[in-house]
C-alpha cells in the first residue's frame, strides 16, 4: 500500500466529556493497526494536566501517548499539536508542538491566537497523512457547545478540516443518554450533523433487552444508527487522562498497604501513581484538602502545574506541619512539584510561577528551588540508582523517566537520589536528582514507579514494616495489566460494535 498517497481519517466525538472517546480511540487504533494498517492518533487541542515528553522531548497529553501505544507506533507531537494546561484561574500554559508559547487567558487563546492554534493542528494533521494509513482523530468535550462553535478547534472544525467521518459516543452511566444523543444533533448544523455515520452507547450496565427499544427509537429521530453498546467493564486498567476523572475513580482501599495520595488542588500527571496501585496488597488513599491525613504507610505528594499556589493550599488547610510529623515515621516521596514542596524554599523572585512570589518549603529536604527565566525543562531521562535511602540493595541499577518542570533545585546536605545519564535533572550543572533524607525522598523524574525494580523495593519496604514477606522482583503486575486492558478494549469493541461503517471507509485506500 502506497500510505503517502492514500490514507483516511475518521473521528470519534462524544456527547459530553469523560463519554469514552480516548479509549474508543485507542480501540480502533489498535484494530486497525493488528490488521495490518499503520495507525496514528491524533487530538487536534487537549487541555489535560496529564502529559508525558516524547522521544523528540516534545510535551503531549497522556490520552495519546496510549493511544500510540495501542496502534504500536511511537508517540509524536503531531498527534497532539495543541496542548493546554491549566495554571491558574482562567489561564493556560499553551504548548504548541510539544513547546510553551506562553501562559495566556481563555480570551485571548480563542481570539489573538486562534489561527496560529489552526495553522499548527493543519502542519500536523498534514505531516500525519503523509506517514499513516489511517489516522484516528479524537474531539473534545462536547460538538453542540452553541456558545463556542466559532471558535471550534477540536470538533466538527477538525472533522471538516481532516474531511472525516464521525462517530458520536454517548455515556450512559451518567443518565440521559438517548436526550444527550437527540440534543447533541439538534444543536448541530445540518452540514456536521452530515458527518456523523454511527453512535456508540458506553458504559452500559444491565439487560441489553430493555434498551433496544430506546435505541430503536433514537435511531428514527436522529436518522443515524446506533453501532453498538459497549459494556461498563471495570477491569480494565488504562492511565485517566486529566484530574477531572479522579472524582469518579475508584482506587483501592482497606488494604494491608495504605499509601495516601494528596490531590492538590492543580495535580498534575497523577498516573505517576497508577503502578502502585496494581502492586499486591497495597490500597491507595487520595486525600483532598477537606480530609483527615487517617493511618498511612507512606505518603506522596505527586506534581502540580503551581508548585506555589499549592504549597500555600497545603499550609492552609494545615498539612504542612501534619505530613512534618509523618515524616519520621513513614516515608514520604515527592515528585516534580511535590519534590519541590519537600524543600526548605522555593525561590520566586519575579513571580513567574504565582502571585506569591518566594515561600518556604515543608523542610524535609535540604534543597531549595528557584524559578527562573529558562525555557522548560522538557526531556525524556534515564539515571542511574546511587543507592542512598532504602534504596541499597538496588545501587547502580538504571531507571527511565521523563522531566516536565520549571523550577531548578540546589541540594543542601541532603543526598542525591540518582545520577543523571540523560536529561536534565535537580540542576543543568549538577548532574544528579532528586534528594534523600531517612525516608524522605524526591525527584524530578516522572514515572519513576513505573520502573519495576524500584517500585518493588519502595513497596516491599512497606511490606517488611507491616510484617509481610516481600515479593522480590518476581512480576510486573502493572506493565501484565495494562497490556491485557489494551488488547481488552479493543476486543470489546470488536465484540459490541459494528465496525462496518470505518470498514467502508478504509476500503476506500486499500
Amino acid at each position: 500500500m502506497d500510505s503517502k498517497n492514500k490514507n483516511t481519517c475518521i473521528m470519534v466525538q462524544g456527547t459530553s466529556s469523560n463519554a469514552g472517546k480516548s479509549v474508543v480511540v485507542a480501540a480502533l487504533c489498535r484494530i486497525f493497526s493488528k490488521r495490518g494498517y499503520k495507525v496514528a492518533p491524533f487530538k487536534s487541542q487537549n487541555m489535560s494536566l496529564n502529559s508525558y515528553t516524547t522521544k523528540e522531548n516534545a510535551e503531549i497529553a497522556i490520552a495519546q501517548v496510549l493511544q500510540a501505544e495501542a496502534a504500536g507506533v511511537d508517540p509524536s507531537y503531531h498527534m497532539n499539536p495543541i496542548l493546554l494546561k491549566p495554571k491558574e484561574d482562567f489561564i493556560s500554559q499553551v504548548i504548541v508542538h510539544g513547546k510553551p508559547v506562553n501562559d495566556m487567558n481563555f480570551y485571548d487563546y480563542q481570539n489573538s491566537f486562534r489561527k496560529n492554534a489552526l495553522k499548527a493542528i493543519n502542519e500536523s494533521l498534514e505531516s500525519l497523512k503523509k506517514d499513516y494509513d489511517i489516522i484516528v482523530i479524537e474531539g473534545a468535550g462536547s460538538p453542540a457547545e452553541i456558545n463556542m462553535q466559532d471558535k471550534d478547534l477540536a470538533n466538527m472544525k477538525i472533522a471538516e478540516m481532516a474531511d472525516a467521518d464521525v462517530i458520536l459516543v454517548a455515556d450512559i452511566d451518567r443518565g440521559g443518554v438517548f436526550a444527550s444523543i437527540a440534543g447533541t444533533f439538534s444543536l448541530l448544523e445540518e452540514k456536521y450533523r452530515n458527518r456523523i455515520k454511527g453512535i456508540i452507547i458506553n458504559k452500559f450496565r444491565g439487560n441489553l433487552d430493555i434498551l433496544i427499544p430506546g435505541i430503536r427509537q433514537i435511531e428514527e429521530i436522529v436518522g443515524v444508527p446506533v453501532l453498538g453498546v459497549m459494556p461498563y467493564d471495570e477491569s480494565l486498567k488504562l492511565p485517566e487522562e486529566d484530574s477531572a476523572s479522579l472524582s469518579e475513580r475508584k482506587y483501592s482501599k482497606n488494604e494491608k498497604i495504605n499509601i495516601g495520595v494528596m490531590r492538590l488542588p492543580r495535580i498534575s500527571n497523577f498516573t505517576d501513581i497508577d503502578p502502585l496501585e496494581y502492586e499486591p496488597d497495597v490500597g491507595i488513599k487520595l486525600i483532598e484538602m477537606v480530609d483527615e491525613m487517617g493511618k498511612l504507610d507512606a505518603l506522596i505528594i505527586p506534581g502540580t502545574r503551581n508548585t506555589i499556589n499549592d504549597m500555600v493550599s497545603l499550609t492552609e488547610a494545615g498539612f504542612t506541619d501534619e505530613i512534618a510529623n509523618l515524616a519520621p515515621e513513614i516515608p514520604v516521596f515527592g515528585i516534580c512539584g511535590g519534590y519541590q514542596i519537600l524543600g526548605t524554599k522555593i525561590i520566586d523572585e519575579t513571580f513567574k510561577e504565582s502571585k506569591y512570589g518566594s515561600v518556604e518549603g515543608i523542610g524535609l529536604l535540604d534543597a531549595k528551588t528557584k524559578f527562573e527565566r529558562i525555557d522548560k525543562i522538557v526531556t525524556q531521562s534515564k539515571a542511574d540508582i546511587l543507592g542512598n535511602g532504602m534504596f541499597k540493595s538496588i545501587k547502580g541499577s538504571s531507571v527511565n523517566g521523563y522531566e516536565l518542570h520549571e523550577g531548578l533545585t540546589i541540594l543542601g546536605k541532603s543526598k542525591p537520589l540518582f545520577k543523571i545519564t540523560q536529561g536534565c535533572g535537580n540542576h543543568p550543572s549538577s548532574q544528579y536528582d532528586g534528594a534523600v533524607e531517612n525516608y524522605v525522598m524526591g525527584t524530578y523524574l516522572h514515572g519513576i514507579f513505573h520502573n519495576f525494580k524500584f517500585r518493588r523495593v519502595f513497596t516491599d519496604y512497606l511490606r517488611i514494616q507491616n510484617d509481610l514477606d516481600p515479593l522480590g522482583f518476581k512480576e510486573d503486575n502493572f506493565e501484565n495489566l495494562k497490556k491485557f486492558s489494551i488488547d481488552r478494549l479493543a476486543e470489546i469493541v470488536e465484540e459490541n460494535v459494528d465496525l462496518t461503517v470505518i470498514e467502508e471507509s478504509i476500503e476506500k485506500i486499500s
